[in-house]
């Protein structure tokens, strides 16, 4: 297992498009994909888990990743989301 934190640079936060740019992205990998934010678990392949983290811009969140994959899933990860996620 391992985890990093990220902060999420999207103006709107992770709202519907980017919850599912993450979600997509995530689905790429064999590993388990959590985040924790504020006491809560998010399954990051899940579009309605992201959505009710309710994570707006400026947020730290701890991306989680346990599995066969899980140094490729968070680098992929992690870039994607200081990227913007496609916003």
């Amino acid at each position: 297992m391992i985890s990093r934190k990220v902060i999420i640079h999207n103006p709107t936060g992770l709202h519907l498009r980017p919850a599912g740019v993450l979600c997509k992205e995530a689905m790429k990998f064999k590993s388990s994909i959590t985040f924790s934010f504020q006491g809560g678990i998010a399954n990051a392949k899940s579009v309605l888990s992201v959505l009710g983290a309710c994570v707006k811009c400026g947020d730290e969140i701890e991306l989680i990743c346990e599995g066969a994959d899980e140094a490729e899933a968070m680098e992929a990860l992690a870039g994607a989301i200081e990227g913007g996620l496609g916003e």
